[in-house]
């Protein structure tokens, strides 16, 4: 069964356009039978990220071409700060938390978010993140929760606040599987990789003392994933197995231009177990045009972004899908509550 497109949000045409299977909630097309689920997408990202978020859980929930029809509703927090181009398109294709928490989610999607230094508590947002955890915690069959959201959780639910490291865990790092009969990692190999950016962490010593489940781990970069002592409703995640292919080559040109403009004063490290050799070295000539351009008094060269992308790997994206797929699946192994969704997905 398909993603439905239930509102004009444009992930919808790009992913369709990409092979995706989403289909219209109304008209030729629109499937008119099967179960539906749901899901609330609470995305906190920035602005620059915010569409490319939607299109990435919309492609996740869609590769396992689910028995059921997913209907994704992003909402945001008004304490997350928008420029205008973002704040028109929530406007535009944003549902709103009292109208979901008036009419229910079958689960939600909490993502992380861009801040600045390791305490949480003083953040804009942190007073509405913890009214929707909470009404999640008492209302919503299951929640998975993404790098600051998982750590905001530990924080406020179980009292285990993060801590600033050394050097930022940033790459694609080895996960063990710690846990293979759960059913969130059915299909897994041994060993999975995953994406982590981030300044901060709660420690596996923390996720154990909270009483959570520890189903993926790293000796570099820590838990991954870990769920509630049920193994469901609450799904933790401190990587980014939601990223594309290029989000980490993205995220290392900007701080490569950063230094390029003289606003930082040493040059990034590269993302650990990411670029390949060839990637590495046409870096190494821009880095090099740089310096000499900023010697010459010249304007710097572009960053080679275009041939860069063609070069890295989505390695993880197989274990990220399987891993999302399970998640469906257990959401659908549950009994359907009896007031069920209407299926009017134009009202929501």
């Amino acid at each position: 069964m398909p993603i439905i497109a239930h509102n004009q949000l444009p992930a919808y045409a790009r992913l369709r356009a990409a092979g995706c299977d989403i289909a219209p909630a109304t008209g030729p097309g629109a499937p008119d039978s099967g179960r539906e689920l749901h899901i609330g997408l609470l995305n906190l990202m920035s602005d620059a990220t915010l569409e490319a978020t939607e299109r990435q859980f919309l492609r996740l929930l869609a590769a396992r071409r689910p028995t059921a029809r997913i209907f994704l509703h992003p909402f945001t927090l008004a304490a997350v700060a928008r420029g205008p181009k973002a704040s028109g398109h929530i406007a535009r294709h944003y549902d709103t938390f009292a109208r979901l928490r008036a009419q229910g989610l079958d689960a939600l999607i909490i993502t992380g978010a861009n801040v600045t230094g390791p305490d949480l508590t003083g953040q804009p947002f942190w007073a509405p993140l913890q009214d929707v955890v909470g009404w999640a915690w008492d209302a919503v069959p299951s929640t998975l929760l993404l790098c600051l959201a998982t750590h905001a959780v530990l924080h406020e639910r179980h009292g285990q606040p993060r801590a600033r490291l050394a050097a930022k865990c940033w790459g694609v790092f080895p996960h063990a599987v710690t846990e293979p009969a759960h059913p969130l990692l059915a299909g897994l190999p041994g060993a999975v990789e995953v994406p982590h950016s981030r300044w901060n962490e709660v420690s596996p010593a923390q996720f154990a003392a909270a009483g959570l489940r520890i189903l993926l781990a790293s000796a570099s970069a820590g838990v991954h994933l870990a769920t509630s002592p049920d193994g469901l409703r609450q799904v933790y995640m401190q990587g980014h197995a939601e990223y594309d292919a290029i989000s980490l080559l993205k995220e290392f040109k900007r701080e490569a231009l950063a230094w390029a403009a003289g606003r930082e004063p040493a040059f990034p490290p590269y993302p650990e177990n990411y670029l390949p050799p060839a990637a590495v070295a046409i870096v190494q000539r821009w880095r090099a045009g740089v310096t000499g351009a900023m010697a010459a008094g010249l304007s710097a060269p572009a960053f080679p972004e275009a041939d860069l992308a063609p070069l890295v790997a989505e390695s993880w994206r197989p274990a990220a899908e399987a891993v999302v797929g399970n998640w469906v699946a257990g959401l659908l192994a549950r009994p359907q509550a009896p007031a069920a969704k209407s299926g009017d997905a134009s009202s929501r």
